[in-house]
């Protein structure tokens, strides 16, 4: 039996082609079966979140992709399918959509929440970081930049975009939940290319105007 409830898409996206410290991040952190550089990547973040393990099923029975998330939590639930093939990843896309009676245009855009540069970050405050980083090391002199938004899903488009612009290191990267997060590190002119392709990718993303956290 298949449930009646409407399903809420929060947020759809393509990843065209994985830079490497982003496909390293997102292997690193991942239960599923590990993407590399240069692959493309669908992701997806619907309420109710358990709907998820149908959606993932329709892909992986009808197009040629590798599941890398699916992830289930209090309130949302995310996937993710990458392959070589970007047409495949695409139309991997466009059947889960249409199984789940939807569209891209129905998510929601980016909200941003947080959106800050710190110069020249303390060496203590690094370390602090360090504990409980998802990627690359913050150091001690860096330019920090730190980013909320949500949905969460589109952190992961925002840290694909600013690592194609600049050469940053990836400190965080957060995509499950009510927020995601992200944290940058690199020299000011660094962060500062980085910014402006976030700020780029973000602003041009499709999706319905909100106000935050629901």
């Amino acid at each position: 039996m298949q449930s009646t409830q409407a399903i809420e898409l929060r947020g759809a996206l393509v990843i065209d082609e994985m830079q490497p410290q982003f496909a390293a991040t997102i292997a690193a952190n991942s239960d599923g079966y590990f993407p590399v550089a240069g692959e493309s990547a669908y992701w997806l973040e619907v309420r109710p979140g358990i709907v998820v393990n149908r959606l993932m099923d329709v892909a992986l029975k009808n197009c040629d992709v590798t599941p890398g998330a699916l992830i289930t939590e209090r309130s949302y639930g995310t996937l993710e399918v990458h392959g070589p093939d970007q047409g495949q990843v695409r139309e991997a896309g466009e059947r889960m959509l249409r199984a789940a009676g939807l569209s891209a245009d129905d998510g929601l855009a980016p909200h941003v929440m947080t959106d800050e540069v710190i110069r020249q970050i303390d060496h203590h405050q690094a370390s602090l970081i360090n504990r409980t980083r998802a990627g690359m090391l913050v150091l001690g002199g860096d330019t920090l930049y730190t980013l909320e938004v949500n949905p969460a899903i589109w952190v992961l488009f925002a840290a694909n975009e600013a690592e194609k612009a600049s050469p940053i290191r990836i400190v965080g990267l957060g995509n499950n939940g009510a927020v995601g997060r992200l944290r940058l590190a690199g020299t000011d002119a660094e962060i500062d290319a980085a910014v402006e392709a976030v700020h780029r990718a973000l602003g041009d993303a499709p999706g319905k105007s909100h106000k935050g956290v629901d």
